[in-house]
C-alpha cells in the first residue's frame, strides 16, 4: 500500500491545472491515514452506480420486469432532503442529504446500515441568494467500483466545497479534499450537477445559486479518484455566470466529455463561451462547441442551454434548453455558433433526458415529451403527457418512468403512446427528481429521505 502521508505532502506542493494550461490555485488535500482503498464491489446488472445508471446517462435499466401495480415498500426518513438520485450497489441504497450526511440503506427494508456526516451545510443567511436551505450535497454522487468508494461533493458553512470518498460497505471516510471552482467567489457557486467518472477521475461541474447572484463562473473540475494529484479544470471564458448546473451533469462519451453551459454575461459583442454545449478533452481543454446563433438574446433573456444535460443519440448530440428549441448536432463536429444540423420547437427542458435507440424522452417544464432523431438528424416530435412539473425520466420494464414533482406522483408510461400504465402518490419531491430502477423496486429521493416502491 502507498505511503499516503508522504505522498500527500509532496502533492500539496503541486499546482492544479486550469483551462488553457495556466496553473490553478493550490488546493489542500487530506487523505485519511488508512489510505483511499475502499471495499471494491463488482457491479451487477441491477446496480445503479451513477446518475441515470451509465456514463452516457441514458437512464435505461436492463432486466426490469414489466410494470405492474405500484405499492409502497418502505420510506426512510433521513436528516435532510435527497436531491440527487439514490444509488444502488449490491443490496445497499446509497443516498446523500442536504444536511451533508451520506447513508447506506438496506435495499430490502430501508433500514440504516451506516451514516456519515461530512460537516455543517451552508445556510441561506450566509449565501448571497439561493432556494435550498440548508445547502449540503445537491449533485448526485458516483460510485467507483475500482476503489469501492462513494464520491460526493458537500457544500459546507462558509461556502466551502469538499470532495469526500466513503467506503460504500463500511461508511468509513477514506479521502477528503477541497475542490473550489477556479474563478469567482466560492460562496457564489453551487454544485448541482451529477458527478461523473472518467478515466480514473471524478468530474465535478459548478454553476451558481438560484437567482444568478454574486461573482460565479461556470467550471468543470476533475480530481483523481484517489484524492491526490493535481486538479484539472476548465472555466467558461465569460466574465460572470455561464454555469453548468443541469442535474443530469456532464456526459462521458469515450474520449469526450459533453457539458451544457448556461447564460453568460455578454448580451452582445464577441461571443463569451456561454449558452452552449461543450466537448472537453481528458485534460479538460475545449475541443469543440455549439452555441445557438441567437446566443446573445438567450443570455439577455435567461433562455440558455444550461438547463438540460446533453444527450448522445446515435451519431448525434441533442441539446435543449430554456428557450424550448431542440438542436440536433453532429457528435464529430458540434458546429460552433449556429452550426446545428437541425432544429425544432419542443419545450423548455430541465434536468436529464432518457434515451433508447433514436427516441428521447425529454423532461419539459410542465410535460414529458417524446422526440425522435432520424438517421439524417431530423427531429420529429411525438406524444406529450402534461404534468405539474416533470422530473427526469428513466426507462425499464417496458415503461418510461417519470416523477411529477409538482403534484407528487410517480408514473409509468407506455413508451410508444405515452398512455399511463401505472401511477401512485409520492412523498414531497425536490426539483428534477428522478426514479431509480433495480429489479422490481423503484426508488425516489424525497424532501425527507428515500421512498421505495414495488411494481416494476
Amino acid at each position: 500500500m502507498p505511503r499516503w502521508p508522504a505522498l500527500v505532502a509532496l502533492l500539496a506542493l503541486l499546482p492544479g491545472c486550469a483551462s488553457g494550461g495556466h496553473p490553478g490555485p493550490v488546493v489542500p488535500t487530506v487523505l485519511v491515514p488508512s489510505g483511499t482503498a475502499g471495499t471494491p464491489t463488482q457491479l451487477r446488472d441491477g446496480d445503479w452506480p451513477m446518475y441515470h445508471r451509465d456514463p452516457l446517462h441514458t437512464g435505461v435499466a436492463p432486466g426490469v420486469p414489466p410494470a405492474g401495480p405500484l405499492s409502497r415498500a418502505w420510506s426512510a426518513r433521513l436528516d435532510g432532503a435527497v436531491y440527487g438520485q439514490p444509488l444502488v450497489v449490491g443490496d445497499r441504497v446509497l443516498a446523500a442529504t442536504q444536511n451533508n450526511t451520506v447513508y447506506a440503506l438496506a435495499l430490502a427494508t430501508g433500514a440504516v446500515l451506516w451514516s456519515r456526516h461530512l460537516g455543517e451545510p451552508a445556510r441561506s443567511a450566509e449565501l448571497p441568494c439561493g432556494n435550498i436551505d440548508p445547502l449540503g450535497i445537491t449533485g448526485t454522487p458516483v460510485y467507483d467500483p475500482a476503489t469501492g468508494l462513494l464520491l460526493a461533493v458537500a457544500e459546507l458553512t462558509g461556502g466551502r466545497h469538499l470532495l469526500a470518498g466513503l467506503d460504500a460497505v463500511t461508511g468509513e471516510l477514506r479521502l477528503q479534499r477541497e475542490v473550489e471552482p477556479p474563478r469567482g467567489d466560492p460562496i457564489a457557486h453551487q454544485q448541482r450537477s451529477a458527478l461523473a467518472l472518467w478515466q480514473g477521475r471524478v468530474v465535478i461541474a459548478y454553476g451558481g445559486l438560484f437567482g444568478d447572484c454574486g461573482n460565479y463562473v461556470g467550471s468543470v473540475l476533475s480530481v483523481p479518484v484517489t484524492g491526490g494529484g493535481p486538479i484539472l479544470s476548465y472555466a467558461v471564458p465569460t466574465t460572470r455566470q455561464g454555469g453548468s448546473w443541469a442535474s443530469g451533469g456532464p456526459v462521458v462519451d469515450g474520449e469526450q466529455l459533453y457539458v451544457s453551459v448556461g447564460n453568460g454575461a455578454a448580451t452582445g459583442g464577441p461571443y463569451d463561451g456561454s449558452d452552449s454545449v461543450l466537448a472537453l478533452s481528458p485534460r479538460l481543454e475545449r475541443t469543440d462547441f455549439f452555441a445557438p446563433a441567437d446566443w446573445a438574446a438567450d443570455n439577455a433573456d435567461d433562455l440558455d442551454l444550461g438547463a438540460l444535460a446533453p444527450v448522445r443519440v446515435g451519431r448525434f448530440v441533442l441539446a435543449v434548453g430554456k428557450r424550448g428549441t431542440a438542436y440536433a448536432l453532429d457528435a464529430e463536429h458540434l458546429g460552433g455558433i449556429g452550426g446545428r444540423l437541425a432544429e425544432a420547437p419542443l419545450c423548455p427542458a430541465y434536468g436529464g433526458a432518457a434515451v433508447a435507440g433514436s427516441t428521447v424522452y425529454v423532461p419539459c417544464d410542465r410535460a414529458l415529451a417524446q422526440l425522435t432523431v432520424t438517421d439524417d438528424g431530423s427531429l420529429h416530435s411525438g406524444w406529450r403527457v402534461p404534468l405539474g412539473a416533470a422530473g427526469s425520466p428513466v426507462i425499464g420494464g417496458g415503461a418510461v418512468w417519470v416523477a411529477d414533482y409538482g403534484r407528487g406522483r410517480l408514473y409509468a408510461l407506455d413508451p410508444a403512446t405515452g398512455r399511463i400504465l401505472q401511477q401512485t402518490a409520492t412523498d414531497p419531491l425536490p426539483h428534477f427528481a428522478s426514479p431509480v430502477l433495480t429489479g422490481s423496486r423503484i426508488l425516489l429521493g424525497t424532501t425527507t429521505g428515500v421512498t421505495a416502491f414495488d411494481g416494476a
